[in-house]
């Protein structure tokens, strides 16, 4: 599991270093270290072990595919993807497409968030993260009355 965050830096090349409790983690699942990227639904980049894209995947083939929503949302979620491997410092290098989509510059935050994890440009975070606080007791309402219960 991933948890926590963490400011990081991307280098000049596009690189970044992941925290040694994430790269145990990538290392413990896919000993070659190979993750995928995608871009994700908030303007961050998703990190997965390929265990857990796997399972993403198996998850579209699954779905109706005469339901246009569906394949809007696999071929959002599928064509942003792009396999990396960690190299030998523990650095994974985020294709431009992926650092541009994310508008990633050298400031970020690597957020753990279970089986996968995501890249932030810091600002967009800490903004988000202000956001969901000022929300927080009504959206935990507002699930509850729906049925969700969260334990927390």
């Amino acid at each position: 599991m991933f948890r926590g965050h963490s400011n990081r830096s991307l280098d000049p090349k596009g690189r970044l270093m992941l925290p040694p409790e994430y790269r145990e983690e990538v290392l413990r699942l896919v000993p070659e270290g190979r993750l995928m990227l995608t871009n994700n639904f908030d303007g961050a980049i998703t990190g997965y072990p390929m265990p857990a894209w796997e399972a993403v995947e198996a998850s579209f083939q699954a779905g109706n595919k005469l339901d246009p929503r569906i394949r809007d949302i696999e071929r959002f979620y599928i064509s942003g993807a792009m396999e990396v491997a960690l190299d030998k410092q523990g650095r994974i290098l985020i294709p431009p497409y992926l650092r541009s989509f994310a508008g990633l510059d050298k400031d970020l935050v690597l957020a753990g968030v279970g089986e996968k994890f995501e890249i932030w440009n810091q600002a967009k975070f800490e903004e988000r993260r202000r956001q969901v606080g000022l929300r927080f007791d009504a959206d935990l309402a507002a699930l509850a009355e729906s049925g969700v219960t969260l334990r927390l």
